[in-house]
């Protein structure tokens, strides 16, 4: 199955799609300076791009680890179509090794838990099992863009206020899912009422989403922005030139802490001096049950190059120690609303959570 480039996409560009049997992504690595593809062929190709960052953000990785699946079953049909039980081998080394690429964002491995139900049925044959895999992918993909739209309508009711100006932390955007984005999806569903809305950018340290690819998204689409860096946000909250802030989420906890890129939790005790709404975006899939609180998500350490420089080039003294944690942890006491394609979530967010699970699917937009 091919699907449509660019639908549901900001400027047209598709974040990662399955096309003739590949799986075809931009390089976010390059952005915003080279527009550029990989097509990826097999699962362990999909691997590498979500470990070197080709690929980034927890709903697209949910998306990218689905279709890497369905690769590994199409590989394996190849080599074992008349032996079961080599196949299933063969598909469940890939889910371990795609499990182990990323450990923080909850939607990877809710994608690989939605791909084990099926591989694992022994009423399906090989090719049976490669074609709904391959099925269960892609729709991974449109409910994705589904929900990101209902997201947004969702999240625009919560932007109030003549002029918003609305800060936002990394990249939840159409970079960070199938298309249009999740905190992105809240800010463009806003616009789209109240085009007197502007945003404010954290550049987003060290790898720059915010600067390279929240800011793109955000030009291509027309919407106003301005860039800060990271440490200048409680300055213009102190001077009231923030309204709103709206955050995306690797994960979130039962008790709805969240998990999302590192600096989120000073931006939140920021919002929160200043009496400024601090809301999450986020699909339920990324909402993480099994995990009373954020105490027990994990978090991934990366390499120190991120740190000490960027690209080619480096800053800091040769040999000096770094930490580099990808995530922090925002207690739920910091978090105003919980925005999901099911509707919003407010303290207690255990009980509200709850009960949005139990609506099912939302309504399409």
């Amino acid at each position: 199955m091919t699907l449509v480039p660019g639908v549901g996409c900001v400027g047209g560009v598709p974040t990662v799609e399955w096309r003739g049997g590949e799986v075809v992504m931009i390089d976010q690595r390059r952005l915003p300076l080279q527009e550029t593809y990989l097509h990826c062929r097999t699962w362990q190709d999909v691997a590498d791009a979500i470990c070197s960052m080709a690929v980034r953000g927890a709903p697209a990785l949910g998306v990218a680890a689905a279709m890497g699946m369905a690769l590994a079953a199409s590989s394996a049909l190849m080599e074992h179509a008349d032996d079961p039980a080599a196949f299933r081998g063969a598909v469940q080394a890939a889910s371990e090794g795609l499990f182990a690429t990323r450990p923080t964002a909850y939607n990877l491995p809710w994608a690989l838990e939605e791909m084990e139900a099926i591989w694992r049925r022994e009423d399906l044959s090989p090719a049976e099992i490669t074609t709904e895999m391959e099925r269960r992918a892609v729709q991974i993909y449109k409910d994705d863009l589904a929900f990101c739209r209902a997201i947004g309508e969702n999240g625009a009711d919560l932007i109030q206020g003549e002029n918003p100006v609305v800060l936002t932390h990394c990249n939840a955007g159409a970079l960070a899912t199938a298309g249009y984005g999740t905190a992105l999806g809240v800010i463009r569903s806003a616009f789209a009422r109240n085009p007197r809305l502007r945003v404010i950018a954290d550049e987003t340290r060290p790898l720059l989403q915010g600067a390279r690819l929240t800011v793109w998204e955000l030009i291509k689409d027309g919407i106003p922005v301005e860039l800060i860096t990271d440490n200048m946000a409680g300055y213009f909250m102190s001077k009231a030139l923030i309204t709103h802030v709206v955050v995306g989420a690797d994960r979130i906890a039962a008790n709805g802490d969240v998990a999302n890129k590192i600096g989120t939790y000073t931006v939140s005790v920021l919002a929160k001096e200043h009496s400024i709404p601090f809301l999450v975006a986020a699909p339920s899939s990324t909402v993480d049950r099994r995990l009373a609180d954020g105490s027990v998500i994990p978090i991934e350490e990366r390499d120190a190059s991120e740190v000490t420089g960027y690209g080619d080039v480096c800053w800091a003294p040769p040999g000096v120690r770094v930490r580099n944690p990808a995530f922090d942890i925002t207690p739920a006491r910091n978090v105003t609303a919980i925005i999901t394609e099911r509707g919003v979530a407010r303290p207690p967010f255990e009980e509200s959570l709850r009960q949005l699970e139990a609506r099912g699917r939302p309504r399409q937009i």
